[in-house]
């Protein structure tokens, strides 16, 4: 899909900030899950370094996402000043493709008294790859899945452009590259500093909660985080893939991803990527 490039006057340090993100990354393991769900947290655990047996189940969840595919996905990211962006729709790894619907809700005006109301801003379809995203509006009174209504909008119907830093295109990114057509290696998964968090139960499932790969040169121990990877993971007792944070830079909630297993219904369209 041809991109147009947007400008958006970000500082260096924070494009540098994502690029380093996406390349931990591309080296590093993914798993999924949404606060939406309830969690109990085993609190009473201290972290450590992962075991062998943790850091092999790391190693292969990238590599059963991509088996999965095409996974049903959710993103929530929060823009700031209240604006919340969420994207539901299937990803195929092996493609390197995605689409879905997305809703963004915030304050939308004054509601008298009781001040802004929150309430929803925009809303559309959305597809994505490892290049960029685009943008067209859901047709009116269609409500099929996102990925059928995609196939029936010409190229020409969507609006383009390539990634910036901005929360959502940063989750978009990362989510994009999260499955790998391989394990990765268990034992540098280990020295890179990742990290056993603790035990939650979500759904009536246990997963085990991880610190991923540390940034390289962060030193332990350093920062406000303790030179802990901005990514963290949730996965269960077969490398299976349910919940990725990241936290972002100046933002106090984290963009959050959510991996619902396979969708064996979906298909993803050919026309947003069509060359003709």
């Amino acid at each position: 899909m041809a991109r147009k490039r947007k400008t958006d006057g970000r500082t260096p340090r924070r494009a540098l900030w994502l690029r380093t993100l996406i390349a931990i990354t591309a080296c590093g393991v993914a798993v999924g899950g949404l606060a939406a769900y309830r969690t109990f947290s085993d609190d009473t655990a201290t972290e450590r370094p992962v075991t062998t047996e943790e850091a092999s189940r790391l190693a292969l969840s990238r590599l059963n996402l991509y088996q999965a595919s095409p996974v049903a996905v959710t993103l929530t990211a929060t823009e700031g000043g209240g604006v919340v962006v969420r994207v539901k729709g299937v990803v195929d790894y092996r493609t390197h493709r995605a689409v879905g619907s997305y809703q963004v809700t915030g304050a939308s005006g004054s509601s008298g008294t009781s001040g802004p109301a929150t309430g929803q801003l925009d809303h559309g379809l959305i597809v994505w790859d490892t290049g960029g995203l685009g943008l067209a509006p859901a047709p009116k009174g269609d409500n099929s899945p996102a990925w059928q209504q995609a196939e029936h909008i010409p190229r020409s119907g969507w609006s383009a452009r390539s990634y910036t830093t901005d929360p959502l295109d940063a989750g978009l990114q990362l989510l994009i590259g999260l499955g790998a057509d391989r394990p990765d290696n268990p034992l540098l998964l280990a020295q890179s500093g990742a990290r056993w968090l603790g035990r939650d139960r979500v759904d009536g499932r246990s997963y085990d909660r991880f610190a991923g790969p540390r940034a390289q040169g962060a030193t332990p121990g350093a920062g406000p985080d303790g030179g802990r990877s901005p990514l963290t993971y949730w996965v269960d007792g077969d490398g299976g893939l349910r919940r990725v944070t990241m936290r972002m830079p100046g933002l106090g909630t984290p963009t959050t991803l959510e991996f619902s297993g396979r969708d064996d219904r979906a298909k993803l369209p050919e026309a947003p990527w069509a060359t003709s």
